[in-house]
């Protein structure tokens, strides 16, 4: 069953409740101001084309940060109503909660066009897809829309639960078209050569993931702390690198596939005595015992670069080293760098990666980045995401 999309729908005189992504970072020191709003501008499409073409009432949800099931004002969505305010040129009213009485009220009020409901995990129910919660948000509305692909992985009550009360009035927004058009050019028929890069801390968090395009890719490059696992696992010496002991035996399964001959690892490494300490050039495979590795080194890149300008589709998830220090960036820069210059279709999995090809300065020059890193990579693991099923097939 195809999806149907929010551009499908008759909004007209209709109460819209929509889930989008609005975890956006907030500053530590002034809760009130948003350090990068990129996840609430991703929205304002799907917001737009809402309030544009009919619709009564819009309310709006989202969760953002980890309240734990509690009411806990630092992660108070005010900040992301201000912003919505000023973007869209008119009032966005927060609700005190979730399940306030006083929406109701506000739905048969002329001035108001647009709710937006506080923080969705200050209720314990919305992560535990509590199903009277779910239909107490569906009530509230006529036509559901997800556009949470940031969240589409969870079976939380918003984004899961609440399918099963609008059959056939369920939607998904444009950002989510987006994500799922750019993942299809990278899951279903990829062109070739099809390079992945796989960077991070542990084998142990994306063991399924490399599994998976090891099936698909012509080339793995692994990079960041992840690689120190599979260079043990092959009998180099890691030093002081971080590297467990679950990780080096994962590494060794993977090593054993018969796909194993298509994973490429670092050939050098810079490295310092400390975390953070001063850089080192180390030239070779092996890393002293005193020594630990933080970023890939210049005959590393020089390898990976060359993979990466042959290759028609790249994949990258995960920095090559400890970027967020300027001494140990190189490596996460020049990758970086190397897929502006290709010609490949280039996606950005999320997370880190995303920081990295912002701190680069090239985020323009990548053809999707994704803003939903777990999401995007259960997607390529497992073909569909919980979120997206339920708006497909509902629960009935």
């Amino acid at each position: 069953m195809a999806l149907s999309y929010i551009d499908q729908a008759d909004l007209t005189d209709k109460v819209v409740i929509a889930r989008f992504d609005f975890n956006v970072p907030l500053d530590k020191e002034d809760k009130s101001k948003i350090n990068d709003t990129t996840r609430i501008d991703n929205a304002l499409d799907t917001i737009n084309y809402i309030l544009e073409n009919g619709a009564k009432k819009l309310i709006l949800m989202s969760h953002l940060g980890r309240p734990k099931g509690e009411r806990n004002m630092d992660y108070s969505l005010e900040p992301v109503a201000t912003y919505l305010a000023s973007q869209l040129n008119d009032d966005v009213i927060l609700s005190e909660s979730c399940t306030d009485r006083g929406i109701k009220t506000l739905l048969t009020l002329n001035e108001s066009k647009v709710i937006l409901l506080e923080n969705l995990r200050f209720h314990p129910e919305e992560t535990t897809n509590d199903r009277s919660f779910a239909q107490a948000l569906s009530k509230y509305a006529d036509i559901y829309v997800n556009d949470a692909f940031g969240a589409a992985h969870r079976k939380h009550a918003s984004t899961y639960g609440i399918n099963e009360f609008f059959n056939k009035k369920a939607y998904a927004g444009f950002l989510i078209k987006k994500e799922l058009e750019a993942l299809a050019k990278v899951s279903e028929s990829p062109k070739r050569p099809f390079v992945a890069i796989v960077g991070g801390a542990k084998v142990s968090d994306k063991i399924k993931i490399i599994e998976r395009l090891l099936v698909s890719v012509d080339s793995l490059l692994i990079g960041g702390a992840m690689a120190y696992p599979f260079l043990m696992a092959k009998g180099f010496n890691v030093g002081k690198s971080l590297c467990s002991d679950e990780d080096v035996s994962l590494a060794k399964k993977i090593l054993k596939e018969k796909t194993a001959g298509k994973i490429s690892l670092p050939v050098d490494h810079i490295g310092s005595t400390e975390f953070g300490g001063e850089a080192t050039n180390i030239d070779k495979e092996d890393i002293s015992d005193d020594f630990m590795g933080l970023d890939i080194g210049p005959r590393t890149v020089e390898l990976y670069s060359s993979k990466i300008k042959d290759a028609q589709t790249i994949l990258w998830n995960g920095p090559m080293g400890l970027f967020e220090n300027d001494d140990f960036a190189n490596g996460t820069l020049k990758i970086a760098k190397a897929l502006a210059d290709s010609n490949a279709f280039t996606l950005i999995g999320g997370g880190d990666s995303v920081s990295a090809v912002n701190k680069s300065g090239l985020a323009s020059k990548m053809s999707h980045i994704s803003t939903g890193g777990g999401a995007s990579l259960e997607f390529i693991e497992k073909g569909s995401l919980p979120g997206i099923q339920a708006l497909k097939f509902g629960l009935n």
